[in-house]
């Protein structure tokens, strides 16, 4: 239960532009799943500061659509799906965490 209002809690402030108005997905899913991927993988890992595997496991969706690339030394995490969706999350500060490119 706690899991699941935290990962709701990070989906929402991961659908924020850092403007603070909501972004849209025309393509809804794969856009989504992607974007998810990114954020909440680069939150594990450096803010929540867990291990790669555990990190890799944690933002496995189900159907587990998106490839997720940590990259440690650029503070940067990327997910894709299939050929045409990827979305790329980059840990800003201890203030900030996170954020969507």
């Amino acid at each position: 239960m706690i899991r699941s209002l935290a990962l709701l809690t990070l989906a929402a402030a991961a659908c924020a532009n850092p403007d603070g108005q909501p972004r849209t997905y025309p393509d809804s899913d794969l856009v989504l799943a992607v974007g998810n991927g990114a954020r909440m993988g680069c939150s594990c890992l450096f803010v929540m500061n867990m291990n790669e595997q555990y990190c890799r496991e944690w933002v496995k969706a189900s159907p587990d659509v998106a490839k997720v690339t940590f990259d440690v030394g650029k503070k940067r995490v990327e997910a894709s799906a299939f050929v045409s969706w990827a979305a790329t999350a980059r840990w800003v500060d201890e203030r900030h965490g996170c954020v969507l490119e």
